[in-house]
């Protein structure tokens, strides 16, 4: 089938984007920004209203840096509070929910931000809006079939959408997923279901999160602070076979019942969800033109914060690639590299959480995403021998630092390469498209050359130039 054979009885786009979430709207963004027409449907009527996704990772702050939505985030977030642990009416203690880790020039962003899920998608959404993309709201997706040129989607309504690609970021109960006969595997984490909703509180401050722990009879509940609302998020874990009741009168019982506070303290329940923590990795992130992203690829528990931070890197790993194919002239094989990165680092994801969930692991560096990277992907080459395992290596995110009175990563900012010099006056090759830049030694560095990816990772390093043009070429640069 020919791509516009079937134009005159369907809509046509680069890319369908199903389910508007943080990681569809977020690769929107970075597909729109490359001058690609990205299609995002969803199949309700209005974008997801819950806090449940709340925790960013430094990582995440960075790529929202990179697709310019970091100043509305920052403007309504704030940094996780401390801890205030209850018992019988009283404060009995502080817990930091993450250890500390000092800002520095190469990873300014220390410490996650709490941001409600449905206040980071208005924020991407009118990113979107601002680049002249949109969001079709009430579109169910019910049937997708594929050819060699492209991905024809059909709805319970409306018109079919004809795409060159399609990417699922429909959630955990992914329908392209389950149509397209992708298994997952997965366990459970946890079998005492759990509780999380968003309410009105009248008599808590909202400079600490309050902790409520277990008993002999209830399980623990915690009060989170919603950073830039009026709203708290409490979170309670039930016994197993047990059914979380999420009325308001259901959530005041768990409420008076674990606290010292009446039910009447909660006025309003503003959205309510229960669960049972569970890990699970789709066995696979891709079928032809077709890829699956965020919680269609990967379930996590809430513990940590990865869920929605991994996913967000999802998008941010397809972006640059579905660009450089579409608009860029690359090898269309460049995207087999999507699945052979993201599917590692999202089962190492999944471990993490679990572990954290279980108290094996403290939330701090570990969760940050930071030190996650593609040392062993098949864009990555490193001609230095003999580097320490702490020193930068190809494959690994590139630090930021100072830079002629402002920063690298407001040179690395959009969508293209960058060629970057550090202490060395070595001539470079001309490569298309790639921008290049000559700061003096720095030691997040060490000396040499570095071709930095789109994302944010170096995909090349050296110390001369040796072999640069030729892995250039295979990357569609030279």
């Amino acid at each position: 089938m020919e791509f516009n054979s079937v134009k005159e009885t369907a809509d046509v786009t680069d890319v369908l984007i199903v389910g508007a979430g943080p990681t569809g709207l977020a690769l929107a963004v970075d597909l729109t920004r490359r001058g690609v027409r990205a299609l995002v449907v969803e199949r309700a009527d209005r974008l997801f209203p819950g806090s449940r996704g709340k925790g960013l990772q430094p990582r995440t702050l960075e790529i929202f840096d990179d697709l310019g939505v970091l100043d509305a985030v920052r403007a309504s977030a704030g940094p996780y509070p401390i801890g205030v642990i209850w018992q019988d009416g009283q404060r009995k203690g502080e817990q930091r929910m993450s250890d500390a880790t000092e800002a520095t020039e190469a990873a300014p962003y220390n410490e996650p931000w709490m941001l409600p899920q449905w206040r980071t998608q208005e924020i991407l959404r009118a990113r979107l809006e601002e680049l002249g993309g949109e969001v079709v709201f009430g579109r169910e997706l019910v049937g997708i079939a594929q050819d060699p040129e492209g991905v024809t989607a059909s709805f319970a309504t409306g018109a079919p959408v004809r795409a060159r690609y399609a990417v699922a970021g429909d959630g955990g109960r992914s329908t392209v997923r389950r149509a397209l006969g992708i298994g997952m595997t997965g366990e459970s984490v946890d079998p005492n279901p759990m509780l999380v909703a968003d309410v009105r509180i009248t008599v808590l401050d909202r400079d600490v999160i309050h902790m409520f722990p277990p008993t002999d009879t209830e399980g623990f509940l915690a009060v989170f602070p919603l950073a830039g609302t009026e709203d708290f998020q409490v979170a309670a874990q039930f016994p197993e076979g047990t059914d979380a009741d999420l009325t308001l009168d259901g959530i005041r019982e768990v409420f008076a019942a674990r606290t010292h506070l009446s039910p009447e303290a909660v006025t309003e329940v503003r959205w309510a969800s229960d669960f049972r923590p569970r890990a699970a990795l789709a066995d696979r992130f891709r079928e032809g033109r077709v890829f699956l992203a965020g919680d269609a690829a990967h379930i996590h528990s809430p513990a940590g914060g990865q869920g929605l931070n991994t996913s967000i890197q999802d998008a941010y790993n397809l972006g640059w690639k579905l660009g450089a194919v579409l608009r860029g002239g690359a090898d269309p094989s460049l995207l087999d590299t999507y699945e052979e990165e993201r599917l590692p680092n999202a089962a190492a994801m999944l471990g993490l959480t679990t572990r954290v969930h279980r108290g094996e692991v403290r939330r701090g560096a570990a969760t940050h995403q930071l030190g996650l990277g593609y040392r062993v992907s098949s864009l990555t080459v490193e001609t230095r021998e003999g580097l320490p395992q702490d020193a930068l290596h190809a494959g690994d995110r590139a630090p930021d630092g100072p830079h002629a009175g402002r920063r690298l990563f407001d040179a690395f900012r959009g969508p293209h390469w960058t060629l970057l010099t550090v202490g060395t006056d070595t001539p470079l090759p001309t490569l298309a498209t790639v921008r290049t830049l000559h700061i003096p030694p720095y030691e997040a560095y060490g000396q040499g050359i570095f071709l930095i990816r789109p994302d944010g990772y170096t995909a090349w390093a050296g110390t001369t130039t040796t072999g640069l043009t030729t892995h250039a070429t295979t990357l569609g640069l030279a």
